[in-house]
């Protein structure tokens, strides 16, 4: 074979050569032996009966359901879905909210406005008063007993006006009555013989004549200074004051703005000691004062 013949043999098998993955599937029985060495490489059936499925899959989806639709419809879903889901999860959230908040406003309505207590009747709050009032140790105002019952104030008053003469009426050993601007039960003073008797059992402290003239003084021009409280009973009451003050009937009660000088005044245990109700209610003077009162003033001139 010439040169030129083999050329042209091999531009026709060249020509008329197939690829293996295009060239049709032949069934073939394998050799029971095969030589390892002699062995080729396998020509991929498989791989192209699966390019082929793929291409088929392809071809006949494509005229249905383009890509690009098919990749805005999908989109659309997913959005489609988010949507749907935002949207019931911002309902809920309002929702929520606004039960929160709802519930928020009554409970701050609830606390703004307490229910109020209970309004107790006549024969209760009257027993509820006197059980008070025996345990006191000092006069205690309407203000605080209507506090402590949770009672209105304007209901006290009255209720213990009526309780006072009730006392008086039926003749007890004790009556309730005003005393250094609140309530108190005292005993009666037809009856204070034997309360001393028992209390004092042959003991008996009294204030001195300077105590009592220095406390009066003080009752009836307070509040005043130590220097006008010796002027007017001529002698130094330094000594006196300091016991009026320890047993509790005077106080300090500021300077006087002119020389400095501590003022002095009655105690709420004076009005107590004495059954008043304020200084306005101690007797006048005038009934008490010498006829030469004049005289005597002169003469201290």
């Amino acid at each position: 074979m010439s040169s030129d013949e083999r050329r042209d043999s091999l531009a026709d098998q060249a020509a008329a050569w197939v690829p293996p993955w295009q060239r049709p599937t032949a069934p073939s029985a394998a050799p029971e032996t095969e030589d390892p060495g002699d062995s080729a490489p396998p020509e991929g059936p498989e791989p192209t009966k699966i390019s082929g499925e793929i291409e088929g899959a392809a071809e006949s989806a494509a005229p249905d359901v383009p890509v690009e639709a098919g990749g805005v419809g999908e989109t659309g879903g997913v959005e489609g879905g988010r949507g749907s889901g935002e949207g019931r999860g911002v309902g809920e959230g309002k929702g929520g909210r606004g039960s929160s908040a709802k519930g928020s406003a009554g409970r701050r309505q609830r606390a703004s406005a307490p229910e109020p207590p209970p309004e107790l009747d006549d024969t209760e709050l009257r027993g509820a008063l006197e059980a008070i009032l025996l345990v006191v140790d000092e006069p205690v105002s309407e203000l605080i007993l209507a506090q402590v019952l949770e009672q209105p104030a304007e209901r006290i008053g009255p209720l213990l006006d009526e309780i006072a003469a009730g006392y008086t009426a039926a003749g007890h050993g004790f009556e309730l009555r005003r005393a250094a601007g609140g309530w108190r039960l005292y005993t009666r003073p037809e009856y204070a013989t034997y309360v001393e008797r028992f209390v004092l059992d042959g003991q008996s402290v009294r204030l001195t004549q300077a105590a009592l003239e220095t406390l009066a003084v003080i009752a009836y021009k307070q509040p005043v200074t130590r220097s006008r409280i010796s002027a007017i009973r001529g002698v130094n009451c330094d000594g006196v004051i300091r016991t009026l003050v320890s047993r509790g009937l005077v106080e300090e009660c500021g300077t006087e703005p002119d020389s400095g000088a501590f003022l002095y005044r009655t105690t709420t245990m004076f009005l107590e000691k004495l059954g008043l109700n304020s200084v306005d209610d101690l007797p006048p003077l005038a009934p008490f004062l010498p006829d030469d009162v004049e005289e005597l003033a002169d003469a201290t001139r």
